[in-house]
């Protein structure tokens, strides 16, 4: 089994994939760092130097290394699903889950977390909520294509225990 879990940055896919995959006894992956080992650089550098257009075939190369893996839980970047067929092949090589979690719980998590990510670093307290907002909703037809989604509108106490009830649904 293959889990990949989509979200706005800031949504706890990293977080919430190293629980998961803890808990079922699966490898965690985070597809970022897959990226940044496979380049020898950050992704921040890998935009600077060679583009978005570079970077989103390495995501996609990334991705699709992910086919021959086993009993994993995979982290995808915020954008990954938005590009080329990229939310399709996640959805027939695995489950899919997106951790929708509302603008202002994004905006309050990655406030101070701006300087270390470049997307994020012009903006402040009052116009941060507007982008993710807007960035939000240019990738939700993306994000909403997922097999489960699962709706962080409250803290849960058991995060990992509901995700894991919501695949026992789906299987």
């Amino acid at each position: 089994m293959r889990i990949y879990l989509i979200g706005f940055m800031g949504s706890g896919k990293t977080h919430t994939g190293k629980k998961l995959a803890e808990e079922l006894g699966f490898l965690f992956l985070d597809l970022d760092l897959l990226i940044e080992a496979e380049a020898g650089m950050d992704i921040a550098e890998i935009f600077e130097q060679f583009g978005e257009t570079h970077f989103r075939e390495m995501e996609r190369q990334a991705l699709h290394f992910t086919a021959d893996l086993e009993e994993v839980v995979i982290s995808t970047g915020g954008g990954t699903p938005c590009f080329f067929d990229n939310i399709e092949w996640m959805n027939q090589h695995g489950t899919c889950i997106f951790l929708d979690t509302p603008a202002r719980i994004l905006a309050e998590r990655l406030l101070p977390e701006r300087e270390h990510r470049p997307l994020l670093r012009p903006y402040d307290e009052t116009t941060l909520p507007d982008f993710i907002q807007s960035k939000l909703e240019e990738r939700m037809y993306f994000y909403r294509q997922a097999t489960i989604i699962f709706s962080q509108d409250e803290a849960e106490a058991d995060l990992t225990g509901a995700l894991i009830e919501r695949l026992n649904e789906q299987h």
